[in-house]
């Protein structure tokens, strides 16, 4: 990777550009940068929610997953350059497996909702998504790598599964749940 930084204030984004790991400059509106600082932010977001309690385990999957982040934001910073390793989708893959078996099916739409760790679990699912569709676009104006790209949409998805684990995760002893939708057509019967 490029040089570390030495000095945060060094004024040489004043006139609306940013470098790049390679040591471009480019506008601080690209495709590119957008995709970085949505991925910063789903990391931002996920340093959020790691204040909260939960399950050990599910701290330590979120604190791997914002190093994974963290190479991920690397290699969107060095166009042409691989960071985030195969590996990282697989154990996404693992931990979407193990956490959605100890769930209830769902019978219908939950609300981004319950808990204060659930609630923020939701934010961390819709910026990862946001995220997505940067790198989307970017990958439509610039040639990447397939694995950022699949990799944010599982993250997603699992920030919606853990979601509902932190749900029911509660330390008063009560049952947890997720919060449902109640869709007029549902109440009414209609199908």
């Amino acid at each position: 990777m490029g040089k570390r930084l030495t000095q945060i204030a060094t004024r040489t984004g004043d006139d609306g550009t940013t470098g790049l790991g390679d040591n471009t400059r480019v506008s601080k509106d690209s495709l590119r940068v957008q995709a970085m600082g949505d991925v910063d932010e789903l990391n931002s977001h996920l340093g959020v929610l790691l204040c909260e309690d939960m399950p050990l385990a599910v701290r330590d999957l979120l604190v791997e997953l914002q190093h994974e982040l963290f190479n991920l934001g690397g290699e969107l910073s060095i166009p042409g350059f691989e960071l985030l390793k195969a590996e990282a989708l697989v154990r996404l893959d693992q931990a979407l497996e193990t956490y959605n078996a100890q769930l209830p099916a769902l019978q219908e739409f939950i609300l981004p909702a319950g808990t204060r760790a659930a609630a923020l679990a939701h934010v961390c699912r819709t910026v990862a998504r946001r995220a997505e569709r940067s790198v989307v676009a970017l990958g439509q104006a610039e040639t990447l790598r397939e694995q950022p790209r699949q990799f944010l949409n599982r993250l997603s998805d699992l920030m919606f599964v853990l979601a509902r684990v932190l749900n029911r995760h509660r330390t008063d002893g009560l049952p947890g749940d997720d919060v449902y939708w109640r869709s007029q057509r549902l109440a009414q019967g209609d199908s």
